[in-house]
């Protein structure tokens, strides 16, 4: 058994892992990375990267069917469903370099391509070696979740962990789970030629503000996609390319091919997390929000801290804990400015407060400000005019932003930032920015806080009379 001592110990090569090794490496600790799986984790392997690519893919096939309002005849795309699989897997080839191996040993990194497991709350065993070191840090992330629907185990069915690389088009593809995941592969399959069925036990895109979600859910139906909601699966049947889900109401769902996509859970079953002293539950490992577990040497980021499970989260919750492991300054992770998108078309982003937990927790004192996408002039250039953004508003400081429409994901970027920087209102209304581009309706709303204060005003209007009087 070989045996190695280091400052730091990372358990995973996710974000959130190859963030904390860089930098701690560069700043001169001394780092030991431990991965049993792919370098680059679940984002590069098998979600956010994979399931952008398959997304333009389909955006691609889209933009064939629909530029009849922009004078081009419409044509049916010959989609070669295994070429856009092909696209995918380059795009992960192009990216890969950057998470790999021998980038990590090249910064000075010892990698070792193990799973980690806890033997005492002081060493960690990853195949023949034991590693102690002065600070752990658990970087596991987080799998699919795989839910008991009685027959599931006798069909076959993909997650995001397989179905990137499925090379047969799917005749007819049903998804259980309406979130993020689940809408995003459908809407993708749709446009690539495939008919789909989104079965929801709730609500679809439930953890969104509803009436932001209802722009996108709306869109997809109108693509044709099917979208059952309370509708919980209560049993699966069938074989390869004839399957069917029941539903708890007696509806029968048939589909060609079945991807499940309920949601995640923690990987935390290998760590031996008992041995540490390190608590845990369902959601992950107990931390507070510098981070810490239950045993002090060992700290918790991105999915297994039982946070927000975001690839962007994983990498910020790396700044907060490689200021206090290697500065020893004082460092805790908040929550209130971090964005969300799903990248459906059209978008659908979140950062802060959505207006149902603003006026609960605000009451009378919020103010809530829309602006729809009908009324932004580049938006209408481009025949994007589906969507809004409503700001909440609290004292003249945004406390919540929420955008559905064409490029959500990039426009939440200005209210990420406010929310972060505690900016006001006035500190958006003031910017100047390029005509024209979809970021002016982050503007416009901002100028919608105001238009009453200034413009619906008595006292205003006194003033200006006034002044106009004596001015020569």
């Amino acid at each position: 058994m070989k045996r190695i001592k280091t400052d730091i110990c990372i358990i995973g090569a996710g974000s959130g892992g190859l963030s904390i090794a860089a930098g701690a490496v560069q700043m001169g600790a001394k780092v030991v990375l431990l991965e049993g799986h792919k370098m680059g984790g679940d984002c590069l392997n098998y979600g956010c990267v994979p399931s952008k690519a398959l997304i333009a893919a389909g955006k691609q096939a889209h933009a064939m069917r629909t530029g009849q309002p922009f004078g081009v005849t419409p044509v049916m795309p010959d989609v070669d469903y295994a070429a856009a699989k092909d696209h995918v897997h380059k795009v992960i080839d192009t990216i890969a370099p950057v998470d790999s191996q021998e980038r990590f040993e090249g910064l000075g990194v010892h990698v070792i391509r193990a799973f980690g497991r806890f033997i005492s709350p002081t060493e960690v065993q990853a195949g023949d070696t034991v590693i102690t070191a002065r600070r752990f840090v658990i970087a596991t992330g987080s799998s699919p979740l795989v839910p008991p629907i009685p027959g599931l185990d006798k069909v076959p069915y993909d997650t995001n962990e397989t179905i990137f690389d499925l090379r047969e088009k799917p005749g007819h593809l049903i998804v259980i789970g309406g979130g993020p995941i689940g809408m995003e592969m459908a809407q993708a399959h749709r446009r690539l030629g495939c008919e789909v069925t989104v079965i929801e036990g709730m609500k679809a895109l439930g953890k969104d503000d509803p009436e932001m979600a209802a722009v996108v859910l709306d869109t997809l139906r109108a693509e044709g996609i099917e979208i059952a909601e309370d509708a919980l699966a209560a049993e699966i049947r069938g074989t390869a390319g004839a399957i069917e889900v029941e539903v708890k109401d007696g509806r029968v769902f048939k589909g060609s091919h079945l991807l499940i996509a309920v949601g995640r859970k923690v990987n935390i079953d290998k760590l031996d997390l008992e041995k540490a002293g390190v608590a845990f539950d369902r959601g992950g490992v107990t931390v507070g929000d510098d981070l810490r577990s239950t045993n002090r040497r060992v700290y918790a980021v991105g999915d297994v801290a039982g946070r927000l499970q975001f690839t962007h989260v994983a990498g910020y919750h790396a700044g907060v804990v490689i200021r206090s492991m290697l500065l020893g300054l004082p460092s805790r992770a908040r929550q209130d400015h971090i964005p969300w998108a799903t990248y459906t078309d059209p978008e659908l982003a979140q950062v802060g407060l959505t207006e149902a937990q603003a006026r609960e927790k605000h009451g009378r004192a919020l103010t809530v400000v829309r602006f729809p996408f009908h009324d932004n002039d580049r938006a209408i250039a481009e025949g994007k005019t589906r969507g809004l953004i409503k700001v909440m508003v609290i004292k003249g400081r945004p406390v919540g932003a929420s955008i559905a429409g064409a490029q959500a994901g990039e426009l939440i970027a200005m209210w990420a930032m406010a929310i972060a920087n505690k900016l006001k209102m006035s500190a958006i209304a003031g910017t100047v920015l390029p005509y024209p581009t979809l970021s002016e309706v982050n503007k416009r709303a901002a100028g919608a806080y105001f238009s009453p204060k200034l413009f619906d005003s008595s006292v205003v209007k006194w003033v200006v009379r006034s002044v106009q009087r004596m001015l020569p």
